[in-house]
């Protein structure tokens, strides 16, 4: 049986030296159950949309959290959270968009489209590490997520 208290992160990141990181600070924090890694946009509405290859995921819930890379081949991070904030089956996924620029504009645009956080990404593996483990704790211990319907 599926533990309630756990949920899966849906990563979104190109980029497999961060993905890599993310991921291994994330099972650090034995906090989720797994963590599903994507590498391009269009594989994310793939999998949120159990389409494609991702169709066997029919009837598992939907992720806890999208931790979604702005800059993305294929579909651009800003088009994933327009599709996952405007699909009402979807919306209420978290959604936290992550880059390394940090430019006001793509801040602005984010929140525009729904995202629920906008963190940049530091240069520096701990405190890119140290960041990650932020994110986890406070979505996952502090912050009271929405009920999770199956796709």
């Amino acid at each position: 049986m599926e533990d309630p208290e756990k949920v899966d992160i849906l990563l979104v990141e190109d980029n497999p030296d961060h993905a890599e990181l993310t991921i291994r600070t994330l099972r650090k924090g034995k906090l989720a159950n797994s963590v599903l890694w994507v590498r391009d946009g269009v594989e994310a509405l793939d999998l949120l949309h159990r389409q494609n290859r991702y169709a066997d995921h029919a009837g598992r819930p939907l992720p806890g959290l999208v931790l979604l890379d702005v800059n993305l081949p294929k579909r651009s991070g800003l088009e994933v959270l327009s599709e996952i904030k405007g699909d009402p089956a979807l919306r209420a996924v978290p959604v936290v968009m992550l880059t390394t620029s940090g430019r006001e504009e793509e801040v602005r645009r984010s929140f525009e489209l729904g995202a629920n956080s906008f963190v940049t990404k530091p240069v520096r593996f701990d405190e890119f590490s140290e960041k990650i483990q932020l994110i986890e704790q406070y979505w996952f211990l502090i912050n009271k997520l929405s009920p999770r319907p199956k796709a």
